[in-house]
């Protein structure tokens, strides 16, 4: 990890073994849902998919040659995904284009100026994603505002985003698009010193303070220059001095310390790096929310979980929970229906929108359980508490918290394969979890959580505050199946929906279906 004069910090992890003449990189920026102005929730999305313009040119492009498209023309692949905390893009591209890719990244940056025909062209795509958005994803951001006032989702309101100026969007882009709130990350078959040449060379004018009308001039005219050369030894030696000097200090605390010094933003690095919203202290009791339509009667229950980064054993313990609960105890319960029980279904998520580690606190376990004809939200919510009061009396049984980690250590395997996933890997850990050891370290984690660990989450959950939302049937409600909007899924598998923006998916290289996608 290094970090640019303006603030920037860049990670770079060479991994030829999974590469194999590709590379991926990754922006994070600490700008989400959460982030939006009072009166324009959606203003995060919509930046996020204007960094994608689909007509009238683009703002770093004005002959409308965009980003997704030189991407393609380098036959390479390219997402983003808006959650509640920050914003990611991501981009895969042959090693060779590496250098090309991450100019036009800087560029886009540089050069953003959206047009009002743009902006509404956005807005209403991002209406289009509200309206097919899946409900799952409504049960889950109902139990966080409960839970947590103040937080918001990822989508956005349509009604919110339709008067929306250019002008309003520059201002949040300006605010929140900083050098000192952003993460570039790289990973797969690279060089990392000749990567830092590079990205210190073309992201050199990012996190310099401009008005809107000289952030455009600057975007033109770095669009005009063109990929600058990646091999000057000036460049080489100077990012080799600061990899070493990085490697010197001790703690990610101590790198943000000295980017504050030299760029004078400490209180905004402060921002970026402290879970903004991890104070929030929920109530201790159960919350009743205003029931959701649903296609089948069901109930939503909404736990909080630990901080990932203050409390990360407790957080993991909660992970292995969700799965010991969702692939054994709770399905058990639904085939025993006929016996009593009274559940159809139950699926158990840990995270944001079951995606576990990819925000910072406040997050939730979410239980989605399916009420058989005649059964009250109350006795379902029983039911609920009775398997987590069998699971909090005493360890468990050491085959079924064995199989439940080793299900989780599957799926990030999985994950680590994948060049996209771990650059966002990299970039949410350095901004969203400072101090981690990074997504290698993750296994040796997981096999250190214990059966009595698992356990304490389990009472954990039984003695904090609680959200019960009724899922009701209403008059022409029929189930949907939606690619990428699934949330029958259990702690650890692939990540499930967000707020986000599709280029070209491909099936072994998406890091998350995406909420409402678009191609």
């Amino acid at each position: 990890m290094s970090v640019l004069p303006g603030g920037l910090r860049v990670c770079v992890e060479s991994v030829p073994q999974y590469g194999r003449g590709l590379a991926a990189l990754a922006l994070t920026v600490a700008a989400g849902g959460d982030d939006d102005p009072a009166g324009r929730h959606g203003t995060a999305h919509l930046v996020e998919h204007l960094m994608f313009p689909r007509s009238g040119g683009g703002s770093a492009e004005p002959a409308g040659e965009g980003y997704a498209a030189l991407v393609a023309g380098a036959g390479g692949v390219c997402n983003a995904e808006t959650h509640r905390d920050h914003t990611v893009f991501h981009t895969t591209v042959p090693a060779e284009s590496l250098p090309d890719a991450l100019a036009w990244e800087a560029r886009r940056l540089l050069g953003f100026a959206p047009t009002e025909d743009v902006i509404r062209t956005e807005t209403d795509v991002i209406g289009e994603e509200i309206r097919g958005a899946g409900d799952a994803g409504r049960y889950w951001e109902s139990a966080l505002g409960a839970l947590y006032p103040g937080s918001r989702d990822s989508f956005g309101t349509a009604a919110e985003l339709a008067g929306i100026t250019a002008g309003e969007v520059e201002a949040f882009f300006r605010a929140h698009y900083t050098a000192p709130r952003m993460v570039l990350s790289v990973v797969g078959d690279v060089d990392p010193a000749r990567v830092m040449a590079v990205a210190g060379e073309v992201f050199a004018g990012v996190g310099v303070t401009r008005a809107a009308g000289e952030l455009r001039a600057t975007g033109e005219a770095r669009a005009a220059e063109g990929p600058r050369a990646a091999g000057e030894p000036r460049a080489a030696a100077e990012s080799c001095a600061a990899v070493e000097s990085c490697a010197a200090e001790k703690s990610l605390a101590a790198r943000e310390v000295r980017a504050a010094k030299e760029v004078g933003t400490a209180s905004e690095i402060r921002t970026a790096v402290e879970p903004r919203t991890a104070e929030r202290t929920p109530a201790a009791r159960e919350i009743r929310t205003a029931p959701l339509p649903a296609a089948r009667p069901g109930v939503a229950v909404g736990h909080p979980l630990p901080d990932p980064v203050a409390d990360r054993p407790a957080y993991l313990a909660q992970a292995v929970l969700a799965q010991v609960l969702g692939r054994s105890r709770l399905p058990a319960l639904a085939r025993s229906a006929r016996d009593g029980h009274r559940l159809t279904s139950a699926t158990v998520t840990c995270g944001y929108h079951g995606q576990w580690l990819a925000s910072a606190a406040p997050d939730l376990t979410l239980a989605v359980l399916g009420r058989a004809p005649g059964t009250e939200v109350g006795a379902a919510v029983g039911i609920w508490r009775s398997v987590l009061r069998a699971a909090a009396e005493g360890p468990l049984p050491e085959a079924e918290h064995r199989r439940a980690v080793n299900s989780l250590l599957v799926a990030w395997h999985r994950q680590a394969d994948s060049l996209p996933a771990r650059a966002v890997a990299l970039g949410r850990d350095a901004l969203l979890l400072p101090g981690s050891a990074g997504p290698d370290a993750l296994p040796a984690e997981l096999r250190r959580t214990t059966p009595a660990e698992v356990a304490a989450a389990a009472r954990a959950l039984l003695e904090g505050p609680v959200t019960v939302t009724e899922l009701a049937p209403q008059a022409g409600t029929v189930p949907t199946a939606r690619a990428g909007t699934e949330f029958a899924r259990q702690a650890g598998t692939v990540p499930t929906a967000r707020a986000g923006t599709e280029f070209t998916p491909q099936a072994d290289t998406e890091l998350a279906p995406q909420k409402g996608a678009v191609g």
